[in-house]
């Protein structure tokens, strides 16, 4: 199966926190996006060169509480107490381009791939790798798991303009993905059997886990962490 890089995720207490955090270190604020109602977040959106794009999202407060778990761990005890601290780069998605079909690749392997959930956003329509929990994606080996936003969910989208494509482009690019993790090598593995090791560099590291997006702008090199 091949990827491609998707989007990448900032996560924020609020959506005004995050976007702040965005503007302040690349110099453009994210904007328009919307709410997704069946996680109870929202978010807004920047694009990319290379039909790429950055996201923010924080849970809504004006929205119900979602009748599941939040994606990407928002409702951990671990992601809250880290978002404390301010925004953070915290995960990443990898598009999974037809003919290859995302629900039926996790049908044959469920026990490797999270469910896959159809979500949908004003007009666009995709599917989406989330754990039953909204935890953020694990592969399992010699650590009783191993993730921690570092490997990415699985994204399919069904219209024909995803928004890598449809966002305006501001002049700005992904230059390296990098990700540090006490368990890297297992990782590797697991990017290896998803098609997705050509996408971020993966670095040992005896720390917490960190997720490090380098991003070149016309005022030079700016990172995302």
């Amino acid at each position: 199966m091949k990827l491609a890089l998707d989007h990448l995720v900032i996560a924020a207490q609020t959506l005004d926190a995050g976007t702040e955090y965005v503007a302040d270190v690349l110099g453009v604020a994210p904007q328009g996006g919307g709410a997704h109602a069946a996680m109870g977040t929202h978010n807004r959106v920047l694009g990319l060169f290379g039909g790429m794009y950055l996201e923010v999202i924080a849970a809504d407060p004006d929205a119900p509480a979602p009748q599941r778990p939040r994606w990407f761990g928002l409702d951990s005890d671990s992601v809250r107490e880290r978002l404390q601290a301010g925004p953070c780069l915290l995960h990443w998605a990898a598009r999974v381009a037809r003919p290859a079909d995302l629900s039926r690749w996790q049908a044959q392997y469920p026990d490797r791939i999270a469910p896959v959930i159809p979500m949908q956003r004003g007009d666009l329509h995709w599917r989406i790798t989330v754990p039953e929990d909204g935890s953020l994606p694990a592969w399992h080996g010699e650590a009783a798991s191993a993730g921690d936003g570092l490997l990415p969910s699985l994204i399919q989208w069904d219209v024909a303009r995803h928004p890598g494509m449809s966002l305006p482009r501001q002049d700005l690019a992904l230059r390296r993905l990098t990700g540090r993790h006490p368990h890297a090598e297992l990782l590797r593995q697991g990017l290896a059997w998803l098609g997705g090791e050509a996408l971020i560099a993966l670095e040992q590291a005896d720390e917490p886990p960190q997720l490090i997006a380098e991003i070149e702008t016309p005022q030079g090199i700016r990172i995302l962490r």
